[in-house]
């Protein structure tokens, strides 16, 4: 029955994936079977990272993150855990051999934001690597599978992949970061007066690390190469649609790409890469 529990526990990940993001689970969805349960356990984890950091204002976060973080090392040590959430991502550590590294740059991130409000260009460097790019490295290495020479190769262009979600996302959540979190993440920026010129920099900066993503999108393996086209379709959809929007806009509204919108690329992009096999940024 233990093989049960291995299951329910990608199910809860999946359940959680399905409850906060749309954009990842057609992403996941449209990725090779084989990796679907891998992806699931690394999201239901780093989502629930995020949440104690982010949401729970009534509870004493520091001590939350802090046994959240020992249950994680305690669950990969011994190679379960009561937690599904937690049971799922140590099973993919495990299969996967998932960078230690890579987890404890992850944790060290979350624990950034309950202390850091105003990132400084190298902190805001760390804190992108930790929080984003090593989420990317963590499922390169699922879709990799063992290939040392392949995960080196791809290694760059996955971090430029995270780097460019992440800050899409910091630039969508403005509002929430600034007037709720009182975090300010992108450095030199006096989000009280945030202006054209501001937002044109930022833009600059995220288009370059589209851009060195796609190419390593193109070089990975078949079975993940469509899901990750997805994310990054969307992603890129959605900062288009920022990059449209007046600076004082984007400070008070939260932009989003709506889930008829995220269908419709979907079919687009079916019918391109996977009968005509064109992929194109």
């Amino acid at each position: 029955m233990l093989e049960l529990f291995h299951q329910s526990s990608f199910i809860c990940s999946r359940k959680v994936t399905e409850r906060y993001s749309t954009s990842f689970t057609l992403g996941i969805k449209a990725l090779d079977k084989k990796y679907h349960d891998a992806i699931y356990g690394i999201y239901g984890f780093v989502r629930f990272a995020d949440e104690i950091v982010d949401t729970f204002h009534d509870w004493d976060k520091q001590a939350l993150l802090a046994k959240f973080k020992a249950d994680t090392y305690e669950a990969i040590d011994q190679k379960i855990s009561l937690n599904p959430i937690l049971h799922a991502f140590q099973l993919t550590v495990h299969k996967y051999q998932i960078d230690p590294k890579l987890i404890d740059a992850f944790l060290h991130s979350m624990e950034m934001d309950l202390y850091m409000n105003n990132y400084k260009q190298e902190f805001y460097e760390e804190y992108i690597y930790g929080s984003a790019e090593v989420v990317g490295l963590m499922c390169l290495q699922v879709f990799c599978e063992g290939n040392k020479e392949q995960y080196l190769s791809l290694k760059e262009p996955a971090r430029y992949l995270g780097a460019a979600f992440q800050k899409v996302n910091f630039l969508r959540d403005m509002q929430s970061d600034y007037k709720e979190r009182g975090r300010v993440y992108f450095p030199n920026v006096d989000f009280d007066n945030f202006c054209r010129n501001q937002k044109d920099a930022i833009e600059a900066d995220i288009k370059a690390d589209f851009e060195k993503a796609y190419e390593g999108i193109k070089m990975l393996p078949e079975g993940a190469k469509f899901g990750v086209y997805l994310a990054y379709k969307y992603y890129l959809n959605l900062f288009k649609k920022i990059r449209k929007t007046e600076a004082e806009k984007v400070m008070h509204t939260r932009i989003r790409v709506s889930n008829p919108r995220k269908i419709g690329i979907w079919a687009s992009l079916y019918l391109r890469s996977n009968v005509l096999g064109i992929y194109a940024p």
